[in-house]
């Protein structure tokens, strides 16, 4: 275990998520607290983003940019050193009001607030913010940490 830093680049939000390489979506963790993480993100307009389909980053790429920082947010609170396996059990009240978000002005803010939880499950409200501070999009998310979602055969 190590102590959790203030900040952290990309290298270090790499470090602690499961997601490497070009699926590493978060460029920086601006702050967090027990209950809260905001982040930053900059590849949005990025023309060989991993998410994109076609010529366009859909809104609905928001989830994944949340549930990053959610695992972030998750592995900080466990002062966990290295990537620990996790999914979003459910999304709900999910509001995308722009259909794209690649031609929204960066960088993106991306918050995510934990309402309840512990070390293995958590349920997060969060929200993608454009530079001028204009939602791109907000919902609430079940998280469960330290395990592998199994497809049933």
């Amino acid at each position: 275990m190590s102590s959790a830093p203030a900040t952290l680049d990309h290298a270090g939000i790499a470090a602690r998520i499961p997601h490497s390489g070009p699926m590493c979506l978060l460029d920086a963790m601006l702050s967090w607290r027990d209950d809260q993480i905001i982040c930053r993100a900059v590849n949005h307009a990025d023309p060989t983003h991993p998410l994109r389909l076609g010529d366009v980053l859909p809104s609905a790429s928001a989830l994944e940019y949340a549930s990053q920082a959610m695992a972030l947010h998750g592995a900080l609170c466990a002062a966990a050193d290295t990537p620990t396996p996790g999914f979003v059990a459910s999304a709900r009240a999910l509001h995308l009001p722009v259909q794209r978000l690649d031609d929204a002005p960066g960088p993106l803010s991306v918050r995510a607030q934990r309402l309840t939880g512990n070390a293995s499950q958590a349920i997060y409200t969060f929200e993608l913010r454009d530079r001028d501070d204009r939602l791109l999009a907000d919902g609430r998310a079940t998280v469960v940490f330290g395990q592998t979602l199994v497809a049933a055969r």
